[in-house]
């Protein structure tokens, strides 16, 4: 594409320069010459006078050899004969200086009375016809040399040809820098899109040079980006999928525990722990192989009555909370409150949360699940009586879990948090009433993070719910685990 590029600047300036400076050349040389033939008139004219005087030869001679092409023996005069000499004989015809052209031309020219150019050796000679005294015709004549003729010239014709080869070889570097401009960002466009074929999904291409490509740049760096943004959905839809069977896994483990002994509930606990240790596995090896990604997508319109998912949820939890003996608090889940998050990813944070709750602390654990409802955020708080996380920060870090921790994939939390951050809230781990781990759900209304001023009134609220109750539960935040997974 450079070359071609080149090959045709070189075409068309070449066609450029031949239209102008042919055409240019020619008249400068058609200058030249009228020049020439201009002063051989004026010339010729300087000797007109004297023959209209005198046609004496002696006269004339001098008049002829006083000019400068006369001296020069450049002009001639030629008198023809008069009929009858003043002796009674016939005249003689006079040719002063130095002939060139032939008795034909110059008898030409006297015969039609108009001036004339004629080729002779080495030049040309100009004839041109003067009135005499007499009546007769004497024609002059002016010897031009064909160096005069195309005085200048040649040296038109060099500086036309020194500045069409500059044009030419000016216009060549030029689309050369050009042929570069626009094949550097193709070829960069073209390996790019060779890097990214092979699976090198960090490949982005610089965006400049010329405006289409530019674009190009702008679209391929987005179709990569789009391709990195797919894969790590597709990644993060495996791992949180896999979460999701933590929960029923949770009850055949603990459904599992109260087989008693015997061959049968040992195989039954072996399938299951080597089942967790599966699913573990596919979470770990997503998450190792996808890049972050931000909060979780929600189209327009998708959202869900926060209360009665937490109250299904809740329904699911308190059949296992009755066998391990757990007192189960729930409170401000009486009203109905819409938030812009889909129903199967609340029930999945959910899930993720109460699931630590029964992996993580140990049987007769109390936990709680307050819903405190303001303005602009609703604020979900899960609390327990258990041990407590001894390390938040490294809790919420993704992929981060406490030391000694087994079976945390660290994948649980990151679910919750990515519900909350995808509507301007987020994620805080902190020590409930109960004496365990809180964790707090915000859950902004309308986009926006709520007011973290508002948080204390948060801890108020937690602490209203704190007492226990027989018939209306309390709502305190958290599943308390030594290891969030």
């Amino acid at each position: 594409m450079r070359w071609a590029l080149v090959k045709v600047c070189l075409a068309v300036t070449a066609m450029v320069v031949i239209a102008f400076a042919v055409p240019l050349g020619l008249v400068i040389r058609e200058m030249a010459s009228d020049r020439a033939f201009s002063d051989a008139e004026r010339q010729a004219a300087m000797i007109a006078p004297a023959l209209s005087i005198t046609t004496d030869r002696e006269e004339l001679t001098r008049a002829v050899l006083s000019t400068e092409p006369g001296d020069r023996g450049r002009l001639a005069v030629h008198v023809p004969a008069p009929e009858k000499a003043a002796d009674g004989t016939d005249g003689e015809a006079l040719d002063i200086g130095t002939r060139r052209a032939s008795p034909k031309d110059v008898a030409t020219v006297r015969k039609a009375g108009r001036a004339s150019i004629t080729e002779v050796t080495d030049g040309f000679a100009l004839l041109q016809p003067t009135a005499l005294s007499t009546g007769d015709i004497a024609v002059v004549e002016v010897f031009v040399p064909e160096g005069e003729v195309s005085n200048g010239v040649a040296t038109a014709w060099l500086i036309l040809a020194g500045v069409g080869v500059a044009l030419i070889v000016g216009s060549v570097a030029v689309a050369d820098r050009l042929g570069v401009r626009m094949v550097q960002p193709a070829q960069r466009l073209a390996g790019a899109a060779h890097d990214l074929g092979e699976g090198r999904l960090g490949t982005r291409v610089p965006e400049e040079g010329p405006t289409e490509l530019r674009s190009a740049a702008v679209a391929f760096n987005s179709m990569a980006d789009q391709v990195v943004q797919l894969l790590a959905n597709e990644r993060e839809l495996a791992a949180d999928l896999s979460h999701r069977l933590r929960t029923p896994l949770t009850v055949l483990r603990l459904n599992a525990a109260s087989l008693g002994e015997g061959p049968a509930a040992d195989q039954t606990r072996a399938a299951v722990e080597q089942l967790e240790h599966e699913v573990d596995t596919i979470i770990r090896t997503a998450r190792e192989q996808r890049p972050q990604t931000q909060g979780i997508q929600t189209g327009a319109g998708a959202g869900c009555d926060v209360s009665e998912v937490i109250r299904e949820r809740m329904g699911f939890w308190s059949a296992l909370a009755e066998d391990e003996g757990r007192e189960v608090r729930l409170a401000g889940v009486d009203r109905t409150v819409r938030i812009p998050v889909a129903r199967p990813e609340l029930a999945a944070a959910l899930d993720a949360l109460l699931g630590n709750v029964f992996r993580h602390t140990p049987e007769g654990t109390a936990f709680a699940v307050d819903v405190h409802h303001s303005g602009d955020a609703v604020i979900v708080l899960v609390s327990d009586a258990g041990p407590g996380i001894t390390d938040p920060e490294a809790a919420l870090a993704r992929g981060t879990t406490n030391p000694g921790t087994v079976g945390s994939t660290g994948l649980g939390l990151d679910i919750v948090r990515r519900v909350a951050e995808s509507t301007g809230g987020d994620l805080r781990i902190g020590r409930s009433v109960l004496g365990g781990t809180e964790v707090r759900i915000w859950i902004g209304l309308h986009g926006t993070s709520p007011d973290r001023g508002r948080r204390g009134h948060g801890r108020r609220v937690a602490r209203r719910f704190g007492r226990p109750r027989r018939k209306e539960p309390r709502t305190t935040a958290g599943p308390a685990t030594s290891g969030p997974s």
